[in-house]
């Protein structure tokens, strides 16, 4: 009679624990795929306003290549200053890179972490 009822309790537990187990694990990927649609999302805002963004400075620095172009008489030397503009803002993104890291490496950690 004893061992039944020990049994039995054994069999309660068991349940429990398979229970426990398999909601554990239900959330954690539900979490895992929460934070996978962020980035995702994310990265696809960035992609389509990174695209956008790209085609106005291409066409604005076209632009300005040939209004400067026309100020000094020489289509050449107006994009000569335009891309020189842009090797000078090159090199000071390429000084600075490392004043980027920290507070990016801040914000994704917390997107990450405060997810999970």
């Amino acid at each position: 009679m004893a061992f039944e009822e020990i049994k039995e309790q054994i069999d309660h537990v068991e349940e429990g624990v398979r229970s426990y187990v398999k909601n554990s694990f239900d959330f954690y990927r539900l979490q895992s795929f929460k934070s996978m649609m962020r980035g995702v999302t994310m990265a696809t805002k960035v992609l389509i306003i990174g695209c956008v963004a790209s085609l106005a400075l291409l066409f604005l620095s076209l632009s300005a290549a040939f209004w400067l172009g026309t100020l000094l008489e020489s289509t050449s030397q107006g994009f000569l200053i335009v891309g020189g503009f842009y090797v000078l803002i090159g090199l000071l993104l390429f000084l600075l890179r490392k004043k980027f890291e920290s507070p990016l490496l801040k914000k994704f950690s917390k997107f990450y972490f405060d997810e999970l």
